[in-house]
């Protein structure tokens, strides 16, 4: 996938999260990513791609950035990001920040729809602190959606947007343990069947509940997060924590002669 096509197909993507099924989609997706990042702390947080959907909206880091291509409109970003700092990057495989400065970096579907989706996570990687967390949002190939698409690729009536390269989860977790990015949780929703209305997705809500319990794994979407290991680094507690070890007293060599005899 060239440039070009990575853009037309990140536009088709916006376009489909204004459907009923991508407000579906935008909803599971603000309340799971609400309630990861509200208790991530730190002070520089950076989500990347997707700004339809307010990845730190409530992370409570006094920095917070959204990266964008130039293929998102002023308006389109204006109305995202609610008058939070943007940084607009022209290329995701090449981020506009110093390496180990960022505390958090979400990652809302970009790796679909990326050209080099690896080059994607070394950026992500060499940008995050040591222990810094990683979120991801991608669609899962093993459920009911990820079916419909394969089936409507052959009679040309695609579901999700057409050019996306679904990832799924187990082969995500590879690619992060790689880079040294251990995935701590997953999160799996949307267990609606593929629908084109919303009265019809509403109908189905009570299959979500139905889903997490019973088929947990089959979630049309699912949530990844993942902190950055560094192998030899252990956190350690401030200094003023600790007491000072007292010296060993020396013992006078008339008492040593004693206990010899």
């Amino acid at each position: 996938m060239d440039s070009a096509s990575s853009e037309k197909s990140i536009i088709a993507l916006d376009h489909w999260l204004q459907s009923p099924a991508g407000a579906y989609v935008r909803a599971w997706e603000q309340a799971c990513l609400d309630e990861l990042t509200v208790d991530i702390f730190g002070f520089n947080a950076v989500q990347i791609g997707l700004p339809q959907i307010d990845a730190l909206a409530a992370s409570r880091m006094p920095n917070k950035w959204v990266a964008a291509t130039r293929t998102s409109t002023e308006d389109e970003l204006a109305i995202a990001t609610s008058g939070k700092q943007i940084s607009v990057a022209l290329d995701f495989a090449d981020l506009p920040f110093a390496s180990q400065s960022l505390d958090l970096v979400v990652l809302p579907h970009v790796l679909e729809f990326a050209e080099e989706p690896h080059q994607v996570l070394r950026e992500v990687e060499r940008v995050l602190i040591p222990e810094g967390q990683l979120i991801i949002c991608g669609f899962n190939p093993a459920s009911m959606w990820g079916m419909r698409q394969g089936m409507g690729r052959i009679t040309s009536s695609d579901y999700l947007p057409a050019a996306g390269e679904f990832i799924s989860l187990p082969r995500l977790k590879d690619w992060l343990k790689l880079l040294n990015l251990g995935a701590t949780r997953s999160h799996f929703g949307c267990y609606a069947p593929p629908f084109r209305t919303a009265q019809w997705l509403n109908r189905f809500a009570f299959v979500e509940g139905a889903g997490q319990r019973w088929w947990p794994y089959l979630g049309a979407v699912y949530i990844v997060h993942a902190i950055k290991r560094v192998k030899g680094m252990h956190l350690i507690g401030p200094a003023w924590n600790k007491k000072k070890a007292k010296a060993p007293q020396a013992v006078p060599a008339t008492n040593r002669n004693e206990r010899h005899k």
